[in-house]
């Protein structure tokens, strides 16, 4: 993207601007061409996720064959990372048999795991902890294309601030650079004076790391006098990036995207100049569910993002994210032509202790399949810890219904083995946030 940046000025985006060059011509394709792709190749990831010891209990007697539209992949299990840690916490057990730190969903590792088949290139640990591998390939974490889509050329010097001690974030955005062609400057995270000294006598071209640090950068900078004239673009993640910052940023001279990625997955979508919302990436499968099922929710409708990515050594097939989102309609006006999603938009995973008992969203999902022509619910628990009270308050069609509120009390008790008020409300009266369960009780 060209820069016409003037202090305090938004800038002018044209046509050329909104399409200045796309990675590869997948980001074009027709949206049928590319849903007949990814459901070819669905087949094969089954197949794949099947020949992990993890997967191939949770799939057995799936024929892979078989997956091969997105109604066929809805009616395989969500894995969300609550099971992933349970499984490698007890795989790597000091009497774990076999001894398998991944739990059995990687199909990488090292001599010392019987379980795998081929060598990883590194091991990360995320908070947890929770371990993932990397594999061998050119951008193994797909960070390429949104490096791209926010102007990274080859023969630019990227500053990359993110940790390369334990979590993959350093190392996601160092390999995607190096794929396009950049070159990485491995900054890493604190140590503030030594790294904009480094920004100032090797003048890099671009940024990577969360959008927290590079605001420091930049106001550390002004109180030093230290000029910051080649940092011209940024790609952050790891936190939120709200359009305050965004603009704070452009107002001195940098224009900032951001990405959307996990530790588990990789990248899932990214920001376009085009500023409305995040493509996803071309190698991945995301659904919008409610929150504790795995059932899909319209376009539009918050709820958690679920990936299924395309590859073999770490085949994550439906993986729940715990983030929540909502699909976007129509097409990017950059031209990409991929699904779009409105960004991160707080956490699915919403469960409450009430009375000493636990409530998952999935129960409350549970409650409401026992009754038919409801809408959205949200359990909302008030009062203060030892004298709290659930109030559920559920859409519905006809909220003068007799007996239906009760009815549902009934089986919010079956299923949580708790009280709860129920309040019948008209439909679309509730918010479309994907909150599920609401804890609105005074802590004292």
């Amino acid at each position: 993207m060209r820069h016409r940046l003037a202090r305090g000025l938004m800038p002018m985006m044209d046509a050329d601007d909104l399409k200045h060059g796309f990675f590869d011509d997948l980001e074009t394709r027709e949206p049928a061409l590319r849903e007949a792709a990814l459901m070819a190749a669905l087949p094969l990831q089954v197949a794949a996720a099947q020949a992990v010891p993890a997967f191939a209990g949770k799939l057995a007697g799936v024929d892979a064959r078989a997956v091969t539209s997105r109604a066929a992949l809805q009616r395989l299990p969500v894995t969300r990372k609550g099971e992933l840690l349970q499984r490698q916490q007890a795989g790597r057990g000091p009497d774990a048999q076999p001894w398998d730190p991944f739990g059995g969903f990687s199909a990488i590792g090292w001599r010392a795991m019987t379980t795998v088949r081929r060598a990883a290139t590194r091991v990360y640990q995320s908070p947890g902890p929770i371990y993932e591998p990397e594999g061998v390939g050119r951008d193994y974490w797909r960070t390429a294309r949104a490096l791209h889509a926010a102007g990274f050329r080859a023969g630019d010097l990227v500053h990359n601030s993110f940790s390369y001690h334990l979590t993959p974030g350093a190392w996601m955005m160092d390999n995607g650079a190096q794929a396009i062609g950049c070159t990485v400057f491995p900054g890493g995270v604190g140590n503030t004076e030594l790294q904009l000294q480094a920004i100032a006598e090797l003048r890099p071209d671009a940024y990577t790391g969360t959008p927290s640090f590079l605001r420091i950068l930049v106001e550390k900078a002004a109180e030093s006098g230290v000029a910051l004239p080649t940092l011209k673009k940024a790609l952050v993640s790891g936190e939120a990036f709200p359009p305050s910052l965004r603009d704070w940023l452009r107002e001195r001279g940098i224009e900032a995207f951001q990405a959307y990625a996990t530790a588990d997955v990789g990248t899932i979508a990214y920001e376009t100049a085009a500023r409305q919302g995040l493509v996803v990436d071309e190698g991945v499968i995301v659904e919008i569910v409610r929150p504790g099922t795995g059932d899909v929710l319209p376009d539009g409708e918050v709820g958690e993002v679920v990936v299924t990515v395309l590859g073999a050594d770490y085949p994550m097939v439906r993986f729940g994210t715990g983030d929540l989102s909502a699909v976007l309609a129509g097409r990017c006006p950059s031209g990409r032509t991929n699904l779009r999603i409105k960004g991160w938009m707080g956490r699915a995973d919403q469960t409450a202790k009430v009375r000493g008992m636990f409530v998952h969203p999935s129960q409350v999902a549970e409650v409401l399949k026992r009754h038919g022509g409801l809408g959205r619910a949200r359990l909302v628990v008030e009062g203060e810890m030892a004298n709290d009270r659930m109030i559920l308050r559920v859409e519905t069609a006809t909220p003068g219904a007799n007996g239906l509120a009760e009815a549902i009390a009934g089986s919010v008790r079956d299923v949580t083995k708790l009280r709860c008020d129920v309040e019948l409300v008209a439909c679309g009266s509730l918010p479309n946030d994907g909150k599920v369960i609401e804890d609105a009780r005074k802590y004292v």
